[in-house]
């Protein structure tokens, strides 16, 4: 039982934490979350990795609990912000553009409702379909295709310009 685990999570763990990194946008909940999950994964292990899928089982108690109301409660009891953080330190330019890019957008994506974020994370970055997305979420297929429209029009309507993007 402990053997299919440790190699589940030997194989799987880079995976669940950058899922959880990019529905969270933030490394060290995303961290936490992953842990807690497969805390709970292993004392349940016999059951999940009877599954014809576990790494989706997981991937869903990852899913679920980022959308708990103890993680949302967490988030807001973080007292700085990013602009405070900016103003106490001089910024570091980053020479690679990629990189800047992906920082703007995970900036963009982090103020999406959590609905949104998640349908979208879990459509472009995992590649899932809109009904294992509504499964996901619980939601209807309709519903995820709200999300993702609406998520999809924010983003556009906030999108910097490259000069911003490389400040």
């Amino acid at each position: 039982m402990r053997d299919g685990y440790d190699q589940f999570v030997a194989d799987r763990l880079d995976r669940l934490l950058r899922y959880a990194t990019a529905i969270t946008c933030d490394k060290h909940l995303a961290q936490d979350i992953v842990q807690d999950v497969l805390v709970r994964a292993r004392a349940r292990w016999g059951r999940i990795g009877a599954l014809d899928a576990p790494y989706l089982y997981v991937r869903r108690m990852v899913t679920n609990e980022y959308l708990s109301w103890r993680r949302r409660r967490a988030r807001r009891d973080v007292s700085t912000t990013h602009t405070t953080l900016e103003a106490l330190s001089p910024a570091v330019a980053d020479p690679a553009v990629r990189h800047a890019e992906r920082d703007a957008m995970r900036a963009r994506i982090a103020v999406l409702p959590e609905q949104q974020r998640a349908a979208l994370v879990l459509r472009y970055y995992e590649d899932a379909s809109t009904a294992e997305i509504g499964q996901a979420l619980g939601c209807t297929e309709g519903t995820v295709r709200s999300h993702l429209s609406r998520a999809l029009h924010t983003l556009r309507v906030n999108e910097t310009s490259p000069s911003e993007v490389l400040r």
